[in-house]
């Protein structure tokens, strides 16, 4: 399997992770929505979308400089800027793990 495939798919489950169709953000917008303020349905959407934005901006940075149309420090800016979105996200969700796990944990 070759990288850009890789990225595609990768790319391709945060979108459908991201689709407010698939229930993630009605669920979660539908218990959120009364307060008046923004759903953590929708935070999180934004905060998916936002990941996937900086990896196909590394990716067009990529291609450009493989074309011969970038420069090396744009593409190291893209790819760095990825890394940390991508770093961020895995912390937040290993913290909602967690939360749910010390949740489950409770006695009843």
């Amino acid at each position: 399997m070759t990288i850009p495939s890789v990225a595609a798919g990768a790319y391709a489950n945060v979108a459908r992770l991201a689709d407010p169709s698939a229930g993630l953000g009605q669920a979660a917008g539908a218990a959120g929505g009364a307060a008046g303020g923004s759903s953590f349905g929708a935070m999180l959407k934004d905060a998916l979308n936002s990941v996937t934005e900086a990896g196909q901006k590394s990716d067009s940075q990529t291609r450009a400089m493989v074309a011969g149309k970038a420069d090396m420090v744009d593409v190291v800016t893209a790819v760095s800027e990825t890394e940390v979105a991508v770093e961020t996200m895995v912390a937040v969700r290993n913290k909602v793990i967690e939360a749910y796990q010390s949740i489950m944990s409770m006695p009843i």
